[in-house]
């Protein structure tokens, strides 16, 4: 079954998406690397606060340091870019 993300990670690099893992973690962020063990995610880092004016300051703003997620733990992959409009 890691053949198949392996595969869907190489085609979605550079892209943001959703991660779940095994254990009912989700991350989600860019996809900066992919190696045949490991995908290598920028995390998305989640900004909160008042922003000028009337319109606020929550949402999703820049990357992290990028981390590694073991492919073995993986249960699905989904583009992120749906999500956040």
């Amino acid at each position: 079954m890691s053949q198949h993300y392996y595969g869907l990670c190489c085609r979605y690099n550079g892209k943001v998406v959703r991660i779940h893992e095994r254990n009912g973690r989700v991350h989600v962020g860019r996809i900066c690397r992919v190696t045949p063990n490991k995908v290598f995610i920028e995390p998305m880092r989640q900004r909160s606060g008042y922003g000028l004016g009337f319109y606020g300051g929550y949402g999703y703003g820049g990357y992290g340091y990028p981390y590694g997620i073991g492919l073995g733990f993986i249960t699905g992959i989904a583009l992120a870019g749906l999500f956040f409009w």
